[in-house]
């Protein structure tokens, strides 16, 4: 029997929101399988879009580890590492696409199966979008209590 592995995924900040050209510190640690399960291990800080029209996706960041990369070759201990982020594009709550930032990580086991698991944060600090029929309402609401 086969035991899907866990991936835990911790960002240097608990709010996970991050300012253009800060630097990003993130952990992983491979919990419920023995090393020499683990074939590779990939981790990387990316975006992508959601919404209606095509998806676009772009790695900031990626990194590939093999067993044979480390003196040790346990690719399940809590590894660290560090980037700065970019200035753009910023995270976006739109309407009708969403750009999302997220920290991936991917375990490629022996026996072909990959796990995944990604934590979001934001870039920037931009407001959601709001609907106009909303901010109508909203500002006449506001009228009528002057």
């Amino acid at each position: 029997m086969n035991v899907q592995p866990k991936i835990e995924i911790t960002l240097d900040r608990p709010n996970r929101t991050y300012l253009p050209d800060d630097e990003l510190i993130a952990s992983f640690e491979i919990k419920g399988t023995r090393p020499s399960e683990v074939q590779a291990i990939e981790a990387s800080v990316l975006w992508y879009t959601e919404g209606t029209g095509e998806e676009d996706l772009a790695t900031h960041d990626f990194r590939r580890l093999l067993p044979i990369d480390r003196n040790d070759a346990d690719l399940t201990k809590r590894r660290k590492f560090q980037t700065r982020l970019p200035r753009s594009p910023l995270s976006y709550q739109g309407l009708i696409v969403k750009i999302r930032w997220a920290v991936r990580v991917r375990v490629f086991m022996q026996q072909g199966k990959e796990y995944m698991e990604e934590v979001p944060f934001n870039l920037g600090e931009l407001a959601p979008a709001v609907p106009i029929a909303t901010k109508r309402s909203s500002r006449k609401r506001a009228d009528d209590a002057a």
